[in-house]
């Protein structure tokens, strides 16, 4: 549970509150784990380690593509993508900057920012990354080692992860008769750290719209809620 948020732009410093029960961190993984559970229940057949190599693999009255970014199937499909940045995150234990109950993120004066999130209070854990949206920054990993420096940032990595982030929405939202959930469709809003909820919402929105047999009103419905 996340309470608050200290944001960093420049010399400027600000704290935004939230009450109890409004703002998480989600274990993605076992979340996961979890949404996959509760689909074998409902009889839903999951197929896992199969290689897509082209679209015309797939069959189906509906498709829905949460490949992420870039989409598989758009690429494929030739068709444009929007904003895309770049991210870098290593995981620390025992890390001398854990806060159970906030977040912090600093702005970058180079077209970005680096974040501290809690993640496990056992091992005092954090996630420390770098976003960065201009293309003519690659090295994120010096950035960030040289960010852990300045803050006199300590611990143990035992984890790394990196890759392209969808900024902001990511049309077309849909293409006869294929649904683009996620970070194929709404992308990530990283100023208020809406990726997952992002894709939450966008997730529910195309289910529901299939269970109605009307998966036509599922871009209208997005823009309304995303824009």
């Amino acid at each position: 549970m996340i309470l608050q948020a200290n944001v960093t732009i420049g010399k400027h410093h600000y704290v935004a509150t939230r009450p109890p029960d409004v703002a998480f961190i989600l274990n993605r993984q076992e979340f996961i784990c979890q949404l996959a559970r509760d689909a074998k229940k409902r009889g839903v057949i999951i197929q896992t380690n199969d290689k897509i190599k082209s679209i015309k693999d797939l069959d189906g009255d509906v498709l829905v593509d949460a490949s992420g970014c870039p989409s598989m199937v758009k690429r494929e499909l030739n068709l444009r993508s929007g904003y895309i940045g770049k991210t870098y995150q290593e995981t620390l234990e025992n890390a001398n900057c854990f806060s159970c109950d906030t977040i912090r993120i600093m702005f970058s004066r180079f077209g970005g920012y680096f974040w501290i999130f809690p993640r496990n209070p056992e091992k005092n854990e954090v996630n420390v990354g770098v976003g960065m949206f201009e293309d003519s920054v690659s090295n994120l990993r010096e950035m960030l080692r040289e960010f852990k420096e300045e803050q006199h940032i300590t611990g143990t990595v035992n984890y790394v992860v990196g890759g392209l982030i969808p900024l902001g929405l990511q049309r077309p939202f849909i293409y006869r008769n294929i649904l683009f959930v996620g970070d194929t469709g709404v992308g990530a809003f990283p100023f208020s750290g809406q990726g997952i909820y992002r894709a939450l919402m966008s997730g529910d929105i195309a289910g529901r719209c299939i269970a109605q047999n009307n998966i036509k009103k599922y871009p209208s419905i997005i823009r309304k809620e995303f824009t």
